[in-house]
């Protein structure tokens, strides 16, 4: 009987020796998969922030733009006309100097 206890022993002891080790690299896998994916999750917030600081920058300065165009459009004003004309005339005169430099 001694015998049968030492190769039942043997037996648990390679099995143990083949699986402790198979166990240990599953678990070592699953960890980085689970650091990857935390990983590509944070980027992919990072980009969604980004996306929505670019998005909202963009939607201001067309909304902005658009209430200049809504003034221009319903003032009748002289002086505002004048002043565009002055824009128009500083923005000619800054090509003019600007291409020549």
């Amino acid at each position: 009987m001694d015998a049968d206890l030492i190769l039942i022993f043997g037996f648990i002891l390679l099995t143990l020796m083949i699986v402790m080790p198979m166990a240990y690299l599953f678990q070592k896998r699953e960890a980085e998969h689970k650091e990857r994916k935390l990983e590509l999750q944070a980027r992919a917030e990072e980009a969604k922030a980004e996306q929505a600081r670019f998005s909202n920058g963009d939607y201001s300065k067309m909304e902005e733009r658009v209430r200049v165009l809504e003034r221009i459009a319903t003032d009748g004003n002289h002086a505002l006309a004048s002043q565009i004309d002055e824009l128009r005339k500083l923005d000619r005169i800054e090509d003019r100097t600007g291409a020549s430099s």
